[in-house]
């Protein structure tokens, strides 16, 4: 395999870079500790932020992101699937979405997973007129598998699906199969959400085996192997200061190649 050196991957194909690890924030409950952990990783430089509209935490990240500076953070945020009945529909939600951040535009806006009442086609194009009238820079997808990222790709004509956010982690690797080799040859990123598995993959003796020949955490052995991989960047959600400082410390080195096979 490919080991992927950068902790820094390109967004697409746009040239762009963001950061290989940033912060979630779905299931936030204490928003106060939350503010401190978002600080803390902007000031660590995991500095991609990750937020939805159906979290609610779309303020709290628009708060910390101006205290920051637009330019020192890359937002994403989701819109839900029940907007794209029409084009008047997914604007009026991305604009709320905008409101809620208190930002003039985002970086990244997601349809949150696909409308299974609507074709893939005028989903796109109807989050492409998003950016198109300039409430993002950026368009992409989440929870879309090969067949629907396909068509997604397809039906493009102004703008690149530049992300899939999707579950993974070394414990549920079942897009390295087939999706995550066709984001690479296309040149498209991958956010991995739940990459932690909600602290379970503290649970894992190969992870535990490896964290101690690295003199690391389990934390951060799964991190670094998700981010050794080509075109993958991992968005673990965590309220805690100390565990921001966990996630730093998966960046800047990268497991051998046979203990990332080991973890297959």
């Amino acid at each position: 395999m490919i080991v992927d050196l950068d902790d820094r991957k390109e967004l697409g194909r746009t040239g762009e870079r963001i950061a290989a690890i940033g912060i979630g924030t779905w299931g936030i409950r204490d928003k106060e500790s939350a503010r401190k952990a978002l600080r803390r990783a902007i000031e660590l430089g995991l500095n991609q932020i990750d937020t939805a509209e159906m979290y609610s935490t779309e303020g709290l990240v628009g708060e910390v992101v101006r205290e920051f500076g637009r330019d020192e953070v890359f937002v994403t945020t989701k819109l839900l699937p029940k907007h794209f009945k029409s084009e008047d529909s997914v604007i009026k939600a991305a604009r709320e979405s905008l409101r809620r951040l208190g930002l003039d535009k985002a970086d990244l806006i997601l349809i949150h997973w696909p409308n299974e009442g609507v074709s893939i086609k005028e989903q796109i194009r109807y989050l492409e007129r998003v950016a198109e009238v300039g409430i993002c820079r950026h368009i992409g997808v989440s929870n879309f598998d090969v067949r629907e990222l396909e068509e997604a790709i397809s039906s493009t004509r102004r703008f690149e699906i530049v992300v899939n956010q999707v579950k993974y982690s070394p414990i549920d690797r079942r897009v390295e199969k087939d999706l995550l080799p066709f984001c690479i040859e296309h040149g498209i990123t991958i956010q991995a959400y739940t990459p932690l598995e909600g602290g379970n993959v503290t649970k894992s003796k190969i992870l535990r085996d490896l964290a101690v020949k690295y003199g690391k955490t389990p934390v951060q052995i799964a991190l670094n192997y998700l981010i050794s991989h080509e075109r993958v960047t991992a968005i673990p959600k965590t309220e805690r200061v100390e565990r921001v400082e966990e996630f730093r410390g998966a960046l800047g080195w990268r497991l051998e190649v046979e203990d990332l096979l080991a973890i297959h």
